[in-house]
């Protein structure tokens, strides 16, 4: 963009008046890359202390990696797939680059059709992309005591959603922890503290791979 200043402005003015385009220029520039961590009781920390939930830990493992980034926690506890769809507007405010979803846990310990989980992930999905914010999907598996048949079919889908939409998939947010009781809280289904540190050891390459792929990233 080319600037013109009148001919017989003083010198001075000029100079001052360059500045101050370059200043809001870096400014607009140093805006961290803002993440939203979209979920339930995974995300938002159940149980846990403040600052030690997944997005808060990710985001401090990020910045140590040397990315100036900001991940706001909107994870709420006992949300369901179509709770996640109803307040996703207000959830990702404008100006957010990318959305870690990881929604459908309680869908499936409620019994809840898989069809009608696919539905809601899917139009959030689709709704994000309209909006021009990248997706990374983190999947969920259903428990075996629902059955076979529901177990294959809730399974599915994540890896569904993410060929359908192009976009990457996380395959399971609890890979490395679930069932193990040293990573697990007395409940036996949220993470303790080193349960997250070790989804956010594992997810860590991951972001940072999107962020890479992304124009304008940190």
């Amino acid at each position: 963009m080319a600037f013109k200043f009148p001919v017989r402005l003083p010198l001075r003015l000029v100079v001052l008046a360059w500045l101050a385009v370059l200043a809001a220029t870096a400014s607009a520039r140093a805006e961290p890359y803002k993440i939203v961590g979209l979920g339930d009781s995974l995300m938002a920390g159940f149980g846990l202390d403040a600052g030690h939930a997944f997005p808060e830990k990710l985001e401090k493992a990020l910045r140590e990696k040397g990315h100036d980034v900001v991940i706001a926690n909107a994870g709420v506890s006992g949300d369901t797939s179509s709770g996640g769809l109803s307040r996703l507007d207000w959830s990702v405010p404008d100006g957010t680059r990318f959305v870690i979803l990881e929604l459908g846990a309680n869908d499936m310990l409620r019994g809840i059709g898989p069809d009608i989980t696919e539905k809601n992930l899917d139009a959030m999905i689709s709704r994000l992309k309209e909006r021009n914010i990248a997706v990374l999907l983190a999947g969920m598996r259903a428990a075996p005591n629902l059955g076979p048949e529901y177990q294959a079919g809730f399974d599915a889908i994540y890896p569904r959603l993410a060929e359908k939409h192009g976009v990457p998939l996380y395959p399971f947010f609890l890979d490395g922890v679930a069932a193990d009781p040293g990573y697990l809280q007395a409940d036996g289904m949220h993470p303790n503290p080193a349960g997250v540190d070790r989804i956010v050891e594992r997810l860590l390459p991951v972001v940072e791979k999107l962020l890479a792929e992304r124009p304008g990233s940190a």
